[in-house]
């Protein structure tokens, strides 16, 4: 359970870090371009929240991952269905974690328009990736996945 713990820790520090390399990224666009940022205490509030709940959510997904003998990333298809914690209220934890809440939390605590922007419109593309995801679990799991998106919505 603790090197599971520390393995989730350690592999969500990194999703964080690139949360703040694309706010960074967006900062350095906003400046190029001359667009204002909007650095204040209420964004910097509700960024740290989204970030403080972006990470606290995959860190909590990526333990059940580890705790079922998975890899959460694997170019091959996973060996289980896991329907419990996190999976229990998002079928996509992981992304719901990383690419919308530490993602848009990082650029509301760097106050960037263009960060803000960029992470709206990579969801669409995202989502398509998840549904190409969720054809695969269909295939290997057949009646169960069924189930489980029936009680279970893509992303909240």
């Amino acid at each position: 359970m603790m090197v599971n713990l520390l393995k989730s820790i350690l592999h969500n520090v990194g999703v964080l870090i690139v949360g703040f390399a694309l706010a960074w990224l967006g900062t350095t666009i906003d400046s190029l371009l001359g667009v204002p940022t909007f650095a204040s205490l209420p964004a910097k509030s509700a960024g740290s929240l989204l970030l403080a709940l972006g990470f606290l959510l995959r860190l909590w997904a990526t333990v059940h991952f580890y705790s079922h003998s998975m890899r959460v990333i694997s170019l091959k298809p996973q060996s289980a269905l896991i329907t419990s914690g996190p999976y229990r209220f998002s079928r996509n934890p992981l992304y719901l974690g990383g690419n919308v809440f530490i993602f848009f939390g990082a650029a509301l605590f760097m106050g960037s328009p263009t960060a803000l922007i960029a992470t709206a419109l990579h969801l669409p593309p995202m989502d398509r990736f998840i549904r190409r995801e969720e054809a695969q679990l269909e295939r290997q799991f057949g009646d169960d996945w069924q189930d489980y998106k029936k009680r279970v919505r893509r992303w909240v």
